[in-house]
């Protein structure tokens, strides 16, 4: 399904009658333009007319390019859910059968604009941004391409306990490996996870704070004093100015946690050593910190340790370019039009992600397709990755 399949499927909410533009267009604009580092609805609108003749190959029948305001209205009355499963039917389109690890993360973006906030507020500007509404999205990514599957959106950070089930029986995560933080480590949702067919690896801290302090007895004195069949993966990476050394232990001994038959499929519980050195004139300096998880998979540390070392990569590869590349968490849409454009972000993010003929950034490949309407026609017209 290629952008244009996808834009010609998304319904007009707009009751206007005498309207000018088709959905279509607007949406398929819209793609195009984010694409090449729009960010409002303004630089979507003057995007358009500078690229009206290419346009116009697209779509014969177009006579001008909608306003800012017809972009705004559009979005701002169409449903996020409808567009959200039109999404997630284009992404199963260009994904086919998905394996491997899906990665469960939140994510928080500001909308709304200062002008909203009572004018006769006089405090600081960091006291007026604190006032800005904020939209909260729970995400599933999938690790091998570093594009998002689906997302669902949640009131509050506490919410994401709730919302994350919902995400996950929306998807078909059947054989995968789901990844989530200390958050999503909850009894409800491994259970969820596993009747769905799939695997988990959960980050556990001090919210279980009994399954923390059980996992950090046993590998930091019984796993060293007693012999115990453990699983055991080492990596050593040298880059940045920095060597990043990890040692990865899994055991499958599961009576040493209290309360392990309340975690449905659980097999194997997991603690992560990572060690930073940064050298220095005056000697080198060192970092060290343990990590531990749960998981439903046999005891095979490089596999889960692969598995972990994916859901960081989430930071990096989604929200890290959503954040930097996209400036999305500097937003000022509100309400469905805020939701709606972290859609096309994500979209947007995707089909530059998936092309393989230029070697360059992300911010590079925008800046391309902004100036070459070759390499931007090839962009839009990919249809599988």
């Amino acid at each position: 399904m290629t952008l244009l399949t996808l834009s010609q499927s998304i319904p007009d909410f707009r009751i206007d009658r005498r309207q000018v533009h088709t959905s279509e267009v607007i949406v398929y604009i819209t793609l195009a333009a984010v694409i090449c580092d729009a960010q409002t609805w303004e630089d979507v609108a003057l995007f358009g007319r500078c690229k009206f003749d290419y346009f116009k190959t697209v779509f014969p029948y177009l006579e001008k390019i909608p306003s800012h305001d017809t972009f705004n209205r559009f979005f701002s009355l169409l449903k996020p859910e409808v567009f959200e499963r039109k999404f997630r039917q284009w992404v199963r389109s260009v994904i086919e059968n998905y394996e491997g690890v899906i990665a469960i993360d939140g994510k928080t973006i500001k909308n709304g604009t200062y002008d909203e906030i009572d004018k006769s507020y006089r405090g600081s500007l960091s006291k007026r941004s604190s006032l800005r509404s904020k939209l909260h999205i729970v995400s599933a990514c999938f690790a091998e391409y570093g594009i998002s599957l689906g997302q669902l959106k949640v009131d509050e950070k506490t919410n994401e306990i709730t919302a994350i089930p919902q995400l996950l029986k929306e998807l078909d995560i059947a054989g995968c490996t789901i990844t989530i933080d200390a958050m999503g480590c909850q009894k409800a949702i491994a259970k969820t996870i596993i009747e769905e067919g799939a695997d988990y690896v959960l980050a556990v801290k001090e919210n279980h704070k009994h399954l923390y302090k059980d996992m950090n007895l046993f590998f930091k004195k019984w796993c060293s004093e007693k012999p115990h069949k453990i699983s055991q993966f080492e990596t050593y990476e040298k880059g940045h100015g920095r060597i990043e050394e990890r040692i990865y232990r899994v055991c499958n001994n599961l009576f040493w946690l209290n309360g392990w038959k309340d975690w449905e499929g659980l097999k194997t519980f997991v603690s992560v050593e990572s060690i930073r050195t940064i050298p220095g004139a005056k000697g080198p300096l060192r970092s060290h910190e343990t990590r531990y998880y749960i998981s439903s998979l046999e005891l095979d540390a490089q596999k889960i340790g692969k598995a972990i070392r994916s859901h960081w990569a989430v930071e990096n590869n989604l929200h890290w370019q959503l954040d930097v590349t996209f400036n999305e968490d500097d937003d000022r849409k509100k309400n469905n039009a805020a939701q709606n454009f972290s859609v096309v972000s994500k979209v947007a993010l995707a089909m530059l992600k998936k092309d393989n003929t230029k070697k360059n950034s992300i911010r590079s490949k925008r800046k391309g397709a902004g100036w070459d309407n070759e390499y931007l026609h090839q962009l839009l017209s990919l249809d599988i990755f």
